[in-house]
């Protein structure tokens, strides 16, 4: 077996491991990233991302980012639909370029953060099969092509199955309840006008019925969706999600009662994939262990419906690498300051996401979401 050692090494190339990466060779801190995936074009990278000013840019500034980040914005795409299973639009507000949360290309914004590093800083292609403590604060990791690194810091940001979890936790996520069929409809405005219309300019939420359909306009024209569904944890094995019409089909049943218009998103979907919610414990949280942390969903894994996870990982990324930048030589205390702030803030965060999930799909999901869109509240959130 081959070995290498190098200093630090983040194993993920996401999002918050690609920020603490930049933010350490800002500060100087030569990382490694290794990455599961083969390449930077081995899949797409998902879609819109709505990038927070108290977090996200907080972290794309960090990482002296920030103003390539401006130029990757999708203009409109702050524009905010929700409706009912009949169809009635409750809340229809357009973007008027004063938002805090512009909306971004999740594959453009990762794409930035990787053309940011130096070459070869990201290691393609490593699948981890192992982990393990070497004692004095170092770390061994194996990876399935039988090569092996030694680091003197170790971070988890391998997201909610995370390889490097146990080094410190014995948590796993939980099925939360709720499975998503994700879909797109390519080129909507010439293929699909009719759900270009329905969807609107950006992000658009219909529900009801303890279930609902997410989606958003992408910067290619595409409609990007999911369809959320209140089921048991084993329900999308019964379903062969191969054969895209039978998927579709499985689907749509949950959705009779619904207006045409919303059953298009589903049943004129140009690709269907299975999605289950998990989650880690609401505060999850570990003991300070010598060389190794977590970031990311490696370490707080919520439910996606508070648009905070993309946002809370970059900031763990580039809150982790300043600390290790304000304490060089002393990384125990760095670990440790970075955790005191990572713990309260992501158990914050969890609580409600966990509580969004509960809103958006419980029996009066579509009043209490039109009380909050249209509320003083909803009006702060969203100036």
């Amino acid at each position: 077996m081959s070995t290498t050692h190098v200093p630090v090494a983040i194993i993920g190339g996401g999002l918050g491991g690609l920020t603490a990466a930049r933010v350490l060779h800002v500060n100087g801190i030569e990382s490694a990233v290794f990455e599961l995936e083969a390449s930077p074009e081995a899949r797409t990278q998902g879609g819109m991302l709505d990038i927070h000013e108290a977090n996200g840019q907080k972290a794309l500034r960090a990482a002296q980012l920030h103003d390539e980040f401006r130029k990757l914005v999708h203009q409109g795409g702050e524009s905010m639909r929700l409706l009912g299973p009949d169809g009635t639009v409750w809340v229809d507000e357009e973007d008027d370029g004063t938002g805090d949360r512009p909306e971004v290309d999740r594959g453009e914004l990762r794409d930035l953060l990787l053309h940011s590093l130096p070459d070869g800083t990201v290691r393609w292609g490593r699948k981890v099969t192992g982990a393990r403590a070497l004692g004095d604060g170092r770390h061994e990791v194996t990876f399935g092509d039988g090569s092996a690194v030694t680091t003197d810091l170790l971070i988890g940001a391998d997201g909610a199955w995370s390889r490097v979890r146990p080094l410190l936790s014995d948590a796993r996520p939980a099925y939360t309840g709720i499975s998503l069929a994700e879909t797109d409809l390519f080129e909507a405005d010439t293929r699909h006008p009719d759900s270009a219309a329905t969807v609107g300019n950006g992000f658009f939420m219909a529900l009801g019925d303890e279930r609902g359909i997410l989606a958003h306009r992408e910067s290619d024209a595409s409609l990007h969706a999911y369809t959320a569904l209140k089921v048991e944890e084993g329900w999308l094995d019964t379903v062969d999600f191969t054969d895209p019409a039978t998927a579709k089909t499985a689907v749509l049943a949950h959705f009779d009662n619904w207006a045409e218009s919303l059953r298009k998103l589903i049943a004129d979907a140009d690709t269907i994939t299975p999605r289950r919610i998990h989650a880690l414990p609401v505060g999850h949280r570990w003991e300070r262990v010598p060389g190794v942390t977590l970031l990311g969903d490696a370490a707080h894994v919520m439910p996606p419906f508070a648009g905070e996870g993309a946002n809370l990982a970059m900031l763990d990324g580039a809150q982790l690498a300043l600390a290790l930048a304000a304490h060089p030589g002393d990384t125990d205390t760095a670990l440790a300051a970075y955790e005191q702030e990572l713990f309260p803030r992501s158990e914050e965060t969890a609580r409600d996401s966990a509580d969004s999930l509960d809103t958006m799909f419980g029996e009066r999901g579509l009043q209490e979401m039109v009380a909050f869109f249209t509320g003083p509240a909803g009006h702060q959130e969203h100036s």
